[in-house]
């Protein structure tokens, strides 16, 4: 059998566009010009010969054709990703964290999270911030403050009063198994241990 399928870049720039409703935002997930995901939504219009979106001023709406076509372009993408996990053998999932300066790394037993998940490998690099995870430097990054961030989650990851420490990753991504994955774990071990803050930073593995 043969599948009619558009271009996957292109239905990549008209999913993340549409999750945003918006190009600018689509491109900083996809690390490229907002004018490249308009080429590439613009190109998957004509391929289709239907319209997806309303451009607006300064206002992107999916028309009904759009809204139709984006849950199942969304859960082909899931699909395909997790088809993907399970390919992977132990070992060869890797996740590189990122760690803001003010954490103290010796509150957090990284050797239990290889333990129980054996099958991720995780790199840390500390200290890290906005600017390592927006270059790809890092896959998700542990932060204090940062609630919102355009283009990327943010869950936190402590209780309490303050600014907290927040698990950040691009919307894209911070599904992905890995990423799930630590943030429960994180979520866990936080909840039994506060971070402290204000520490002097270090790099590590």
């Amino acid at each position: 059998m043969t599948y009619a399928l558009p271009p996957l870049n292109a239905l990549r720039a008209f999913e993340a566009a549409a999750r945003h409703l918006s190009f600018k935002l689509a491109a900083h997930e996809l690390h490229v010009t907002p004018a490249a995901v308009g080429q590439q939504v613009k190109a998957l219009e004509a391929r289709l010969g239907v319209q997806l979106f309303d451009r607006l001023h300064k206002q992107l709406i999916l028309t009904a054709a759009g809204q139709a076509y984006l849950p199942g372009v969304s859960e082909g993408f899931r699909h395909i990703a997790e088809a993907t996990s399970q390919l992977k053998p132990a070992g060869s999932m890797l996740l590189q964290l990122g760690v803001h300066a003010g954490l103290d790394l010796r509150r957090l037993d990284f050797a239990s999270f290889r333990n129980k998940y054996a099958e991720i490998g995780l790199r840390v690099l500390h200290p890290a911030g906005l600017h390592e995870l927006v270059e790809g430097k890092v896959d998700a990054l542990i932060a204090r403050g940062v609630g919102h961030h355009p283009g990327y989650r943010c869950d936190r990851v402590d209780a309490g009063p303050g600014p907290g420490d927040w698990l950040v990753a691009p919307e894209g991504t911070a599904d992905c198994p890995e990423i799930v994955s630590f943030r429960d774990w994180l979520r866990a071990v936080l909840d039994e241990n506060p971070l402290a803050a204000h520490r002097r930073p270090r790099l590590v593995g």
